[in-house]
C-alpha cells in the first residue's frame, strides 16, 4: 500500500518512515506543506498521513479542505499535538478520516491505517479473501485451501495490492507505485520477478485456474479471466 507522510519533524518522520517500510508499506515522505498537497494532488495514494502544522502557505486543516474540494477521497490520518474537542471536530470537519494526537505509539497509528483501509472496501475484518486464497493483514498470513503459505514482506505487499484491486488489470507502473518506493530503483522487469514468485507459491503448488493472470500489454489481474 502506498503512502503520502507530510511530516515536518524530521526525526519523528523518518521514524514513522522506518516503521511503516518494515510493515510492508511504500512510503512518500515530504516536510513542507506546499510540497504534500502537489503530491498528493498529482500522484495517487492508498493513505494520507498529515501533521496538522505544517511549514508552508498551508496548514494541515487546509490541506484537507482543498483535497476534498478536488474530489480527492483518499482516506487521511490527521496527526497533532492539540487534544482538546474542538481541534478534534476541526480536523473532522476539514475532511480528515481519522485524527491521532501526538504522542502516540506506532502500534496505535498502525491499527488506525489498516482501519481506513477497509473502509472503502466494505470489509468486517482484516482478512481479504479471493476463493480459498486468504490474507490477513493485521497478523500477515496468507493461506489457500487452508495451506499455509510462507510469503516474503514485498511479495505479502504486492499480493496484498493484488487482492484489494481484485478483478482490476493493474499495470506494472500502478504496481510500482504502489508497492516500491517512489525512490528505489525498479524496473518493470522487477514486477514480472516477482509475479513469478508469487505464481509459484499460490498458484503452481494448487489444483484450479491460476489466480494471477496476465493480459500482455496492460498488466496483471487477481482473478477475473478465467
Amino acid at each position: 500500500m502506498k503512502v503520502l507522510l507530510v511530516e515536518d519533524e524530521h526525526k519523528v518522520a523518518n521514524a514513522l518512515r522506518q516503521g511503516l517500510e518494515r510493515e510492508g508499506f511504500s512510503v512518500d515522505l515530504v516536510y513542507d506543506a506546499d510540497s504534500g498537497l502537489a503530491s498528493a494532488l498529482n500522484d495517487s495514494y492508498d493513505l494520507i498521513i498529515l501533521d496538522r502544522m505544517l511549514p508552508g502557505s498551508l496548514d494541515g486543516l487546509e490541506i484537507c479542505t482543498q483535497l476534498r474540494q478536488n474530489h480527492n477521497h483518499t482516506p487521511i490520518l490527521l496527526l497533532t499535538a492539540k487534544d482538546k474537542i474542538k481541534d478534534r471536530v476541526d480536523g473532522l470537519n476539514a475532511g480528515a478520516d481519522d485524527y491521532l494526537v501526538k504522542p502516540f505509539a506506532f502500534e496505535e497509528l498502525l491499527a488506525r491505517l489498516r482501519a481506513l483501509l477497509r473502509r472503502p472496501h466494505d470489509t468486517v475484518n482484516n482478512v481479504l479473501e479471493y476463493g480459498d486464497l486468504s490474507l490477513d493483514v493485521s497478523n500477515y498470513v496468507v493461506s489457500r485451501a487452508g495451506k499455509k503459505i510462507n510469503l516474503t514482506k514485498r511479495e505479502f505487499a504486492l499480493l496484498e495490492y493484488l487482492m484489494r484491486n481484485q478483478g482490476r488489470i493493474v499495470s506494472k507502473e500502478t504496481i510500482i507505485g504502489h508497492v516500491w518506493d517512489f525512490d528505489a530503483d525498479v524496473l518493470p522487469n522487477t514486477v514480472e520477478v516477482y509475479v513469478g514468485y508469487l505464481r509459484n507459491k499460490i498458484d503452481k503448488p494448487f489444483k484450479g485456474p491460476e489466480i494471477i493472470n496476465t493480459f500482455r500489454g496492460f498488466g496483471y489481474q487477481l482473478g477475473g479471466k478465467n
